[in-house]
């Protein structure tokens, strides 16, 4: 049976405890919280957060934004390694002992970054079970992402790593919509996070819209039915 309490009365000392424990975690109220040894980096459109080669020394949370992680070999060639939204952390092997940063970390637009040193952040995560809850889901999220983009690029065909690619972008497997808008993005850029080249990207798009898995207007609205390409045998 449901139960009201009065305006004029506080519910007993216990109930509000009972509430309070079972909250959901709110990262972004933790982190500001004054225990917590961090600093909110305010980030224009492609500002460097740390570059290849830097001293690897802190862990980064995106609380809003987009950020790119890129890697240049030897030869000069660039690569993506990864596009992270809110919510995701970076920078986490430095924690592993990793002395330099092996990747450069770009704000792709307007954001909102928490930077925690290493030794607040291994603090963290061994005295607020929550937090470390947090982090230990994304590492988790992180290596099966990870061996999927692995097995996408031994097996399947470009035109399907594109389509997963827009999937992704758009955050269909979290949003469960029909339809999502995703920033708009090069076709440069989805060469270089698909491994091909532009003139296959631009190949393939064309067909996507033709079919109707795609709209390109005002930025990228991608259809669900773009799965099919994704699921075909």
């Amino acid at each position: 049976m449901a139960t009201t309490c009065s305006p004029s009365l506080r519910p007993p000392r216990e109930m509000s405890l009972a509430a309070n424990l079972t909250a959901p975690f709110n990262p972004r109220a933790f982190l500001s919280q004054a225990s917590v040894n961090s600093m909110t980096l305010r980030c224009h459109k492609q500002q460097a957060l740390f570059v290849q080669g830097d001293p690897a020394t802190a862990v980064f949370y995106i609380l809003e934004g987009r950020v790119k992680l890129t890697v240049i070999s030897p030869q000069g060639k660039e690569g993506i390694v990864a596009m992270l939204g809110s919510g995701c952390f970076f920078g986490e092997a430095c924690l592993a002992g990793q002395p330099s940063c092996m990747v450069t970390a770009t704000s792709m637009d307007a954001s909102m970054i928490v930077c925690i040193d290493k030794a607040t952040m291994s603090r963290v995560l061994r005295d607020e079970p929550a937090f470390s809850e947090l982090f230990m889901a994304h590492l988790l999220n992180r290596n099966l992402r990870i061996q999927e983009d692995l097995i996408d690029q031994l097996f399947n065909s470009a035109e399907k790593r594109l389509a997963r690619t827009l999937l992704l972008l758009a955050n269909f497997e979290n949003e469960g919509k029909s339809e999502v808008v995703t920033p708009r993005i090069s076709q440069e850029t989805l060469a270089e996070m698909v491994g091909t080249t532009r003139s296959r990207v631009s190949f393939f798009m064309n067909r996507f819209k033709k079919l109707g898995f795609i709209e390109c207007n005002a930025g990228l609205r991608v259809n669900r039915s773009l799965m099919n390409v994704v699921l075909a045998s």
